[in-house]
């Protein structure tokens, strides 16, 4: 990932430097189980432990004339270590390290996914809560609905980031998996013990059915657990670019002292930051599909799937560490405008009663009016009122035919904007709020 997406802790998992010490540590573990079960001297394995070391410029330039990434990498530590490096690798074939080690990297990136959703979780709580009671248009299709509050809106978002959270603790322990199981996975030249005894050391299950490789699958499913919580973050992200739209204004993303919002015009304010998230989910999404196409490999492997998820695995958790950051510091530094709302709110919210007097005609006409009737009824005093800009509940007061069944009273109490939103009590306490 270029060094625009990339925050440092989650590139150092991801570094050549860290990949190959993981990979010397599943090696050095798997010697470890081989010296318990006696077939390896201890002193070989304290002579590994003290001299072995990762020199990443001397394996790439080993690689260049093998032509193979572990080789080149057993090949430095044999020359760092000497005689005792002749038990590493002892039975083993390149995806039991390469796959396990693979699998402790993943864990870690989920690890800090895990953390960096908490500072959000909590921004987004705090939004919610003090816009508990900010009454605002909701919409459907962009078009004016019913009211709502802002707080419920954030609730919403607080909710899905919760479901977040249990996305990437699902990934952490789907993707939890190694294997040091041999060439097709049939310990040919292993005791499965020494499988048992790695893996354990390392955090992470054995997988059940291994072939030469860890079914993709569940790469594939941690994948698009990351491209699901980047969805839940261009949702957010997209609601407030359509709230900061010049002709709404309810919201609007931090705008810092000494930025600028165009090289030309510099009265603009754009939502430059939710409209990066928004792009940078679409790169999640095309790399979960990716993920999706690696499952299905050759017999008990081919390599199709290496070189892609050199690339998206990495990309992918920088990405999302990166896009939890950056949505952070926008709900944290968010500026909400609740009288713009009631504004906004105001200037159809009589039109927006329709339906609360659809149904009370319904309650109070004693059948005299189906659904049907009513309808035809409300909607041909409302769409006035729309076309001609009139006052909805002015004409609906001068209505025979409504006023037969409700009184002023009634009528009044149906453009009581409290009463579309008095349940928020009970959806905040739903949403853990």
């Amino acid at each position: 990932m270029i060094a625009r997406y990339t925050r440092p802790e989650m590139a150092g998992i991801w570094t050549e430097k860290n990949r190959f010490e993981v990979m010397l540590e599943v090696e050095v573990l798997a010697m470890e189980a081989m010296v318990k079960a006696g077939k390896v001297p201890k002193a070989d394995l304290d002579e590994v432990r003290k001299k072995a070391s990762i020199d990443v410029a001397k394996i790439d330039e080993i690689e260049k004339v093998v032509k193979h990434d572990i080789i080149a990498f057993l090949s430095q530590v044999e020359r760092k270590v000497g005689k005792a490096a002749r038990h590493l690798h002892m039975g083993m074939t390149s995806s039991d390290v390469l796959d396990t080690a693979l699998a402790v990297q993943m864990v870690q990136a989920a690890e800090l996914l895990q953390k960096d959703i908490v500072p959000l979780k909590k921004a987004v709580a705090d939004l919610a809560r003090k816009h508990k009671g900010t009454l605002m248009a909701g919409r459907t299709h962009g078009v004016h609905a019913e009211p709502t509050t802002f707080g419920l809106k954030a609730a919403g978002w607080h909710s899905e980031l919760v479901r977040s959270e249990e996305r990437l603790a699902d990934a952490k322990k789907i993707i939890a998996f190694g294997k040091i199981s041999g060439a097709v996975g049939t310990y040919a030249h292993l005791d499965p013990e020494f499988e048992k005894h790695v893996l354990s050391k390392l955090g992470l299950g054995i997988e059940p059915v291994s072939t030469q490789i860890v079914p993709r699958d569940r790469h594939a499913q941690y994948m698009a657990a990351l491209a699901l919580v980047g969805g839940t973050l261009e949702r957010i992200a997209l609601e407030i670019r359509h709230l900061q739209r010049t002709e709404v204004l309810e919201a609007e993303e931090p705008f810092t002292e000494g930025q600028r919002g165009s090289s030309a015009m510099p009265h603009k304010r754009n939502p430059v930051g939710c409209e990066n998230i928004c792009g940078l989910a679409r790169l999640l999404r095309s790399n979960a599909q990716a993920a999706f196409e690696n499952t299905a490999l050759w017999h008990e492997r081919d390599i199709s799937h290496s070189s892609v998820e050199r690339v998206i695995i990495p990309d992918s958790t920088l990405l999302l560490d990166y896009m939890l950051a950056r949505m952070t510091s926008i709900i944290a530094g968010l500026q909400v405008y609740p009288e713009r709302m009631k504004e906004n709110l105001n200037k159809t919210f009589l039109i927006l009663a329709s339906q609360r007097l659809l149904l009370e005609i319904l309650r109070n006409s004693k059948g005299k009016y189906s659904r049907e009737d009513a309808y035809k009824l409300v909607q041909r005093y409302a769409q006035k009122a729309w076309t001609e800009g009139g006052d909805f509940k002015k004409l609906v007061l001068k209505s025979p035919e409504i006023r037969e069944f409700l009184s002023e009273k009634a009528v009044t109490e149906c453009f009581d904007p409290a009463y579309f939103v008095r349940h928020k009590d009970l959806i905040f306490k739903r949403a853990g709020l």
